[in-house]
């Protein structure tokens, strides 16, 4: 039985429903002993955890678009090696985080010492870097400095969503130490988001190699801290995961898991709760090619659990004809997954991530914004000659239900409601439910009778999708 935590099962279903629904746990156990899937939160069609079966169609990975350069690092604190770019929206303001560093390829040196570095936006595509009066660089504090000591070479910052959270400690971060202490992770905290302190004088995690983007960030559905980070694994780059109550006792690391995926050198990780269904964590990890002049690309993996991924092999981004990410180290994609508005009148807002072009050449590296449809990551696709997907038994609480999709002007879905069996819900068969076309992130599925569902609400069912040449990326209950 697949489930995302193990339960004892109960006499009282009554009471184990009441606790699948609490913690939003996604199995449960029917009558007939088989599982039934809750279908309470919305659900990405990340991989085939809710597909029963499959006919004529298939689950396909979406590529992320090429958009414009949101800002180039060529400040003589910045250079050719800026990187571990850290990006979030914070109210009405959009903040990115990042070292401050540059590579003289002649000297085989850095020509100054590492940063980290601010800049802020308030549409995340103009970004903007403040003179903060911070720190002092050539007898100057005229930059964007916020932090020169330890930590600066990877530090990666989020807002602590911890409902309990202090607020001297509502930004947190980890960075890397120095010195005596290279090689292990500190935890740092600010009220601002720009003014930094250590929360603690010894390190909070040591198990691990720390040297790229080691990141932490509050789960709201286990209510923990996770924090993700790379060490070597049978001679592979790998990602480690620990997790935490206070940010700064942590459990022993463990090795993350990709069932069905090669053994591959994976440098960043770049994991996140997805915002808008927080039970699945999504990843762009950065796969490295050392016998490929050190080329590396964004990759795209999911979880339910926060350890075991569904890795894709193909890569996300390529590096395509634009030679500045033809280079080591370029193509990396950063942490932070964020909603813009699209520049297509009408179309609202779609989703912006960061990557890196032209590090080691060049005076500096540069930043390209590349976006996406609003969960539109994977989705069940269907050509033009049809094809369908039916979920497995789930149970749901809401009365209506709606899905993100597209379909070309001749393409089409319909949605049948069945039962456990596979047979038709009567009122809600194939049908009953008028063809549907066009392209919307939430559309509310109706059927001759109307829209309603409550009538079905904490019931075990199926859905059938019925599909021509069309897109389904996710679907929940309202």
């Amino acid at each position: 039985m697949k489930t995302d935590i193990r339960w004892v099962v109960m006499t009282n279903k009554v009471m184990l429903h009441l606790l699948v629904s609490a913690l939003m746990v996604t199995v449960q156990v029917d009558s007939q002993g088989g599982d039934v899937y809750m279908a309470k939160q919305l659900e990405l069609l990340v991989d085939d955890y809710l597909i029963e079966e499959m006919q004529a169609a298939e689950l396909r990975l979406h590529s992320p678009i090429a958009r414009e350069i949101v800002i180039v690092h060529d400040e003589p604190w910045e250079g050719n090696t800026c990187g571990y770019h850290t990006v979030f929206r914070d109210g009405d303001i959009y903040r990115m985080y990042y070292r401050g560093s540059h590579y003289d390829p002649k000297s085989g040196k850095q020509t100054h010492r590492e940063f980290t570095c601010y800049a802020e936006s308030r549409d995340g595509i103009h970004w903007e870097k403040p003179n903060l009066g911070l720190i002092e660089f050539n007898g100057s504090r005229q930059n964007n400095i916020i932090l020169d000591d330890i930590g600066t070479h990877n530090f990666t910052p989020f807002r602590d969503a911890n409902p309990d959270c202090t607020a001297d400690a509502r930004y947190k971060a980890l960075g890397v130490g120095r010195g005596e202490n290279a090689g292990k992770l500190f935890a740092f905290k600010s009220s601002d988001g720009i003014h930094w302190t250590l929360m603690k004088e010894t390190p909070v995690l040591t198990q691990g190699a720390f040297d790229s983007q080691n990141l932490g960030f509050w789960d709201s559905v286990r209510q923990e801290y996770r924090a993700y980070y790379r060490d070597f694994r049978e001679g592979f780059r790998d990602i480690k995961t620990s997790t935490s109550s206070d940010f700064l006792d942590w459990t022993d690391p463990v090795w993350l898991e990709y069932p069905g995926a090669p053994q591959e050198h994976l440098y960043t990780n770049q994991i996140c709760p997805y915002y808008r269904a927080p039970h699945i964590f999504i990843g762009f990890p950065t796969r490295y090619l050392p016998g490929r002049d050190s080329l590396t690309e964004g990759l795209l993996m999911t979880s339910r659990d926060g350890r075991t991924f569904h890795r894709w092999g193909e890569a996300i981004i390529r590096p395509g004809r634009n030679r500045d990410r033809w280079h080591n180290r370029s193509n990396y994609i950063w942490w932070g997954l964020v909603e813009t508005q699209s520049d297509i009148p009408g179309a609202g807002n779609e989703l912006s991530l960061y990557s890196n072009e032209r590090y080691y050449y060049g005076p500096g590296v540069k930043i390209r914004r590349y976006t996406y449809r609003i969960d539109g990551f994977v989705s069940v696709h269907a050509g033009l000659d049809g094809g369908e997907f039916t979920t497995k038994p789930l149970a749901f609480e809401g009365d209506t239900l709606v899905m993100n999709f597209s379909t070309s002007a001749a393409g089409s879905i319909r949605v049948e409601v069945q039962d456990t069996d596979g047979q038709p819900v009567p009122g809600f068969t194939l049908s009953d439910c008028p063809e549907i076309y066009g392209d919307e992130i939430e559309k509310t599925v109706q059927w001759k009778m109307g829209e309603n569902l409550n009538s079905l609400s904490g019931k075990e069912i199926r859905l059938r999708f019925v599909m021509r040449d069309a897109d389904v990326y996710a679907f929940g209950f309202r």
